[in-house]
């Protein structure tokens, strides 16, 4: 039976997807610190890209990381449930970042509503779009905008709607939409400082 076929996980299967994830994140803090301070020490220019914030370094190796350690034989803990064990931390980060929202706050300042309104709306409008110029069926429509919405904690359930075995679609999906959105989200930080820049 291949590795990567889903299967009952042992005590031992946990142990090692959770020694994985975090061994992969504390290797991630252990080098963007150093990194981010030295770019910052080093170079002028590296705050405007925001390449003295260890955060941003901090992301990008993490990313790498899951990506590189796809092409190893970390895939294979796919079989005992590791997709299903990252969901459990994305949903615990989705609390925690729940946890330290105020509510109240949002009255202060109305206008993100309707940021995020037009927000959505864009995506709206950019996915229909696309589906219409490639003649994209239903399917990759809808698990393609939860894989940019709720990546990998909707994707494969929107995929699993169509069909049960459709899942492993919108967990890839979901980790395209988490490469290209690292990337994508740091150009646009950068275009956003350049309007706030040019606003002020």
């Amino acid at each position: 039976m291949s590795s990567r076929t889903p299967r009952i996980p042992a005590l031992k299967d946990l142990m090692f997807i959770v020694a994985v994830a975090f061994g992969a994140v504390g290797l991630s803090h252990a080098i963007a610190d150093p990194l981010s301070a030295w770019f910052g020490e080093s170079f002028a220019w590296a705050q405007r890209l925001s390449f003295d914030s260890s955060f941003f370094w901090l992301v990008l190796i993490a990313t790498v990381v899951g990506v590189a350690l796809s092409f190893t034989g970390a895939r294979k803990l796919q079989g005992p449930g590791a997709a299903k064990v990252g969901s459990v931390f994305v949903y615990v980060l989705v609390a925690t970042v729940g946890l330290n929202m105020n509510i109240a706050a949002v009255l202060d300042s109305p206008v993100y509503f309707v940021i995020g309104g037009v927000w959505m709306l864009v995506h709206v409008a950019l996915m229909f779009g696309m589906a219409f110029l490639i003649r994209s069926p239903s399917f990759f429509l809808g698990v393609g905008s939860m894989a940019n919405i709720g990546g990998a904690a909707s994707a494969p359930v929107a995929a699993a709607a169509f069909h049960p075995s459709l899942a492993p679609v919108g967990v890839l999906l979901a980790v395209v939409g988490y490469i290209v959105g690292t990337a994508a989200a740091w150009f646009t930080g950068l275009v956003m400082m350049q309007i706030a820049a040019g606003a002020g």
